[in-house]
């Protein structure tokens, strides 16, 4: 298999004006810029990115990033660069000029994190008195500026009779993606309790029917529960959700930088890969000892006798959070395996994240076009075009034919940006 790193998430602060309780990276207001790298460090990490994948996904992130002056300078840079740049951040300092400046910035899209209704909840949980009346009143200048945001809740005991209430308000706000977190023990996150697994199950299963339900509105996924997998597969096998090709993405098609400039298989696995002050990232990404185990290591535990290793395999960072090893079984899955199942495959021919041999004719401009997108959809845009064009008896993939497929396809076509929306 070739490893490419598809999406690359950057942690570029501790800093915060909150201070979440689930934090992975404990940041805070007390956290100081002094061991951040530099405007010029961080512009010779994204060449060297590049080089290694010319159009990766690259979600800047913090701590809260809206505090790094230099925020918009690294996003229009990496931007220019081939990459498909999206912003992370709690929503409280979207202000209409650092919208308007993210936009120029040829910033695609925004995650905001909303973690209930009540102001009561969210504002104690992100320990910040009017974080939800800010972060609400941020969505309505996003859609003001047509920048397409994504809802993120983390699911806790304390939210999680509210869940099905947030995602049809994220749907009626506009978002074009509702993504349910699931905790991972690290950072602040450690002190809290997470739900038992017969809890992930159900809170699994809700989601799987909401994906269904809110098909070509808008996008319903697990974070951080691979065993979403299972689910959609038992119940809804033609799910678009099935494109994925798990196990765990963390250290095969995604990693994460730390503000100091570590390299880490994801934001929730602190365990480092690499150090980019002293090490390039294409070396780390190809080299390290701890990505080589994510790739090649089997599988401890129910997760490696589990018929659906291949479609699911647990999540890495809960295993190594709570057993010490990135291969452990994951201990948030109910579901014990029988050995009697034969080991369930990819369910798709492409897969995010997998590379697409054109059989039609691609004019130059189509051609063009379509590697202005995140290589980790790109393989599945080119099939799904492909077939679209097949069915219209059409041989050959032009400009207008992509314009036809914009208007045919759902939401995972954006109808508002260049012709597509990432489910990574």
């Amino acid at each position: 298999m070739n490893f490419v790193p598809h999406v690359v998430a950057w942690n570029l602060t501790r800093r915060c004006n909150l201070e979440c309780a689930h934090c992975y990276i404990a940041a805070g207001p007390r956290e100081s810029a002094v061991s951040e790298l530099e405007t010029a460090q961080c512009l010779r990490i994204v060449d060297d990115l590049v080089a290694l994948n010319p159009a990766p996904l690259l979600i800047l992130s913090g701590g809260e990033p809206l505090l790094r002056d230099d925020l918009t300078d690294i996003a229009r840079y990496a931007s220019q660069r081939g990459a498909t740049v999206v912003v992370g951040t709690n929503g409280t300092l979207l202000t209409d000029g650092r919208i308007a400046a993210l936009g120029r910035a040829r910033v695609r899209g925004v995650a905001v994190s909303v973690d209930s209704l009540r102001r009561s909840y969210h504002d104690n949980f992100r320990h910040g008195a009017g974080s939800l009346a800010a972060t609400q009143a941020a969505l309505g200048r996003l859609r003001a500026a047509r920048l397409d945001f994504i809802i993120q809740t983390t699911v806790t005991k304390g939210n999680r009779g509210e869940l099905e209430r947030l995602v049809g308000w994220a749907a009626d706000e506009g978002a074009v993606a509702f993504n349910c977190y699931f905790l991972v023990a690290t950072g602040r996150g450690a002190a809290l309790s997470d739900l038992a697994p017969a809890e992930y199950e159900r809170v699994l299963a809700d989601l799987a029917r909401w994906e269904r339900g809110y098909r070509g509105r808008m996008l319903v996924r697990a974070k951080c529960a691979p065993h979403f997998m299972r689910h959609v597969h038992r119940t809804d096998p033609d799910s678009p959700v099935l494109n994925y090709e798990t196990r765990c993405p963390c250290g095969t098609q995604y990693c994460r930088i730390t503000p100091d400039g570590k390299v880490t298989p994801c934001p929730y696995l602190p365990e480092v890969a690499g150090d980019l002050a002293t090490q390039s990232f294409t070396e780390i990404w190809r080299s390290s000892p701890l990505f080589r185990r994510l790739r090649e290591g089997t599988l401890g535990g129910k997760c490696g006798a589990c018929e659906y290793r291949k479609l699911c395999g647990g999540c890495r960072a809960r295993a190594f959070a709570l057993a010490g090893d990135v291969l452990a079984a994951d201990p948030s899955c109910a579901y014990e395996p029988t050995g009697a199942v034969p080991v369930i495959e990819r369910m798709r021919e492409v897969t995010y994240g997998a590379e697409f041999t054109p059989a039609l004719v691609w004019s130059d401009a189509a051609r063009a076009r379509i590697e202005r997108i995140p290589s980790f959809v790109r393989g599945v845009v080119m099939k799904r075009v492909e077939d679209y064009a097949r069915r219209q008896g059409r041989r050959e993939v032009t400009p207008e034919l992509l314009a036809e497929v914009r208007g045919a396809l759902p939401v995972d076509f954006s109808q508002r940006k260049p012709f597509f929306v990432t489910d990574g």
